[in-house]
């Protein structure tokens, strides 16, 4: 029996299978590396074992220093979390030949699923139906096709290539990132279906023959390809759904698989289903089989590992649906490239439990209020999951959650999301895994820019009643009142896109709203101040009473209204003077490092060429020409490692021939 578990891994799913092991009475251990000493995860824990350094591979990827965690704090078994060294065989085996208990499938079996040419060899030979695939890039003739790492999942090293003259630099690209990602850089090609549905099975074997399919999830909707919304039941014909369950179960039994699996599947619009890899762990995704079946996945695996029967041996049926999305350190306005800083705010309302069964909403978080997102790992702060009788009651009432949250000093992607579930067609469940490149329009913001401006009034008038509440005499007086009229108060921020927003307004005795505008908009409603306090400015706009939330970090101010969010950033009324950049400088949208630079001082560019490529957050970023021009700076060579704004290049426009 399990006394002691150590979970090799971080973030969320650390958290996770700490909320079962309290449950079931088991003690905990985390491994964490610097960058992480102070997170959730490693206080959730009984004991913390410091693995020095900050990088996967000085840290979580090392197999010796994991082990040594787990003598030095008497650990009796291994859980690999996802990620990490979840699928590799080697640790599986390590950990097993140490004399632990290793909560997860057999070595064999993630060792067969693990090279994935060789899992669809195995497979195909046990009925499971197979896509055109290649290793070699010499041998393929036909196009599209999707370049996949062999050794990973998440959408690392996945390429789509729809022509032979991009293959080459699509599996070199590839390779890299794999290799960064997952210390291999093996990749294969395989047919590229448009229109398809990623849709997967959870399976589950024990020691005693039994391999039972939990469900179905579609997980179609991917950025990247990184899923960041998944549900179950997947809306499917009955026929399909028995089918995706018999293709695998059989994929499970072909590699007698013990433990939490899933089985992947491309769904072609013609309803032919199509095996896509095999997953040796427990999935991001697994809390909507959880909400619909009513099973704990983490328990099911401490039993399972310690030689227990599954107490399921068929699929039970599905109660209600589950939503769930993964909300993400991403900046939209930076074509949402992975963001960092710190987590002032991170309030989700309504949540009904965490890291458990939820008759309504599901949190499952990495973070909470001053968390630090460091450029290190991957950018998935939380996942949100809603249970409903119905798809469309989940969806209304995760959207609903997520509109209402605050989120406050990191960009995420969490607009995106909430007009991903409000959308017409995933209602209509017409979804695949091109659905955001059909329809540009979800990743417009929530917060239309007409209301932008009553927006940055309200934290105007925030900050003139943070002021006042600070003022040593007369505070009860409305700020910048006089007896005479005289000349407004003036705000200046910078707002999305970094542009600047000037607030003018001036207040009467009683601190009722006088005047207003807003530079650069036109755009001036009649507005009457209901309250202004430092965090709550309640408005009259047009007739229409609004609440507003106000949130205050320093010069960051967080802005939660009825429409929408807003980041701003007030201006300092005398600014200092700064240092000019060169015409044409490229700078740094996030740490990380530069990989490759594909240019020399002196070199004529053209708008789009490929500069330099920056590596953060296991993804790799390339910087583009922003116009025709001579490069005549590379501060930067490869190598080198970058903060937030380092000047990476500069492009100095043509001169005009005339």
């Amino acid at each position: 029996m399990i006394t002691k578990l150590l979970v090799a891994n971080r973030g969320e799913i650390a958290r996770r299978v700490f909320a079962t092991c309290r449950a079931l009475g088991v003690a905990t251990v985390a491994v964490h590396s610097d960058a992480d000493a102070d997170a959730p995860f490693v206080a959730d824990a009984d004991q913390a074992v410091r693995l020095p350094g900050n990088t996967p591979a000085e840290t979580y990827l090392r197999i010796d220093a994991v082990l040594d965690a787990a003598r030095r704090s008497g650990a009796d078994a291994v859980h690999p979390g996802y990620g990490f060294l979840a699928e590799n065989a080697e640790f599986a085996a390590a950990v097993t030949d140490a004399g632990l208990t290793w909560v997860g499938p057999s070595a064999k079996a993630i060792a067969a699923m693990g090279d994935k040419m060789a899992a669809k060899a195995l497979l195909a030979d046990a009925g499971v139906p197979m896509l055109p695939t290649w290793t070699d890039p010499a041998e393929v003739t036909a196009f599209p096709v999707l370049v996949k790492a062999s050794a990973g999942g998440g959408g690392r090293g996945m390429r789509i290539v729809r022509d032979a003259a991009g293959l080459a630099e699509a599996v070199a690209g590839a390779r890299r990132e794999a290799a960064a990602a997952f210390g291999d850089g093996t990749v294969f090609i395989e047919r590229y279906v448009e229109r398809g549905r990623h849709v997967e099975v959870q399976i589950f074997g024990d020691t005693h023959g039994t391999v039972v399919a939990l469900g179905v999830r579609d997980c179609s909707i991917q950025r990247r390809h990184q899923k960041i919304v998944e549900e179950a039941p997947g809306v499917l014909p009955d026929d399909v759904r028995a089918a995706l369950h018999e293709a695998a179960v059989a994929a499970g039994r072909a590699v007698d698989y013990v433990g939490a699996g899933t089985v992947e599947f491309l769904l072609a619009p013609d309803g032919q289903v199509h095996f896509l890899e095999m997953n040796t762990r427990l999935q991001v995704e697994h809390p909507v089989t959880e909400l619909t079946t009513g099973l704990d996945l983490v328990r099911l695996q401490l039993l399972v590992a310690e030689g227990e029967p599954l107490p399921v041996t068929a699929t039970p049926p599905a109660d209600g649906h589950a939503i769930e999305v993964r909300l993400c350190a991403e900046d939209p306005a930076q074509g949402f490239r992975p963001a960092t800083g710190t987590l002032h705010r991170f309030a989700i309302p309504g949540v009904a439990a965490e890291f458990g069964p939820a008759r309504g909403l599901r949190l499952d978080s990495g973070v909470v209020d001053g968390s630090a997102v460091s450029v290190h790992y991957d950018s998935m702060l939380a996942k949100l999951v809603a249970w409903a009788p119905t798809r469309s009651e989940a969806a209304r009432a995760l959207a609903g959650a997520l509109a209402r949250a605050e989120l406050h000093g990191v960009a995420t992607n969490r607009d995106l999301l909430v007009r991903v579930l409000r959308s017409a067609e995933f209602a209509a469940v017409d979804v695949d895994t091109g659905f955001l490149d059909r329809h540009p329009e979800v990743f417009e913001p929530l917060l239309p820019a007409e209301q932008l401006p009553v927006t940055a009034l309200a934290a105007a008038l925030s900050g003139a009643a943070t002021r006042r509440a600070a003022a040593p005499v007369l505070a009860g007086l409305p700020s910048g009142w006089r007896n005479v009229p005289a000349f407004p108060q003036v705000t200046r921020f910078t707002g999305p896109g970094d542009e600047e927003i000037e607030v003018r307004y001036r207040l009467d005795r009683t601190g009722g709203l006088a005047e207003w505008s807003v530079s650069p908009s036109d755009a001036t409603p009649a507005v009457t101040v209901v309250d202004a306090a430092p965090d709550r400015v309640l408005l009259d706009v047009d007739g229409v009473r609004r609440a507003f939330r106000v949130h205050r970090a320093g010069s960051s101010v967080f802005v939660d209204g009825p429409d929408g969010a807003a980041s701003l950033t007030e201006l300092p009324r005398l600014p200092l003077p700064t240092a000019e950049l060169a015409a044409g400088s490229l700078l740094a949208p996030l740490p990380g490092a530069v990989t490759r630079v594909h240019v020399e001082v002196g070199q004529r560019v053209a708008a789009g060429d490929l500069l330099l490529t920056l590596e953060a957050m296991k993804l790799e970023h390339p910087v583009l020409a922003p116009a025709d021009g001579v490069v005549t700076e590379l501060p930067v060579p490869a190598g080198g490692q970058v903060e937030t704004g380092a000047v990476l290049a500069v492009v100095d426009p043509e001169e005009d021939p005339q």
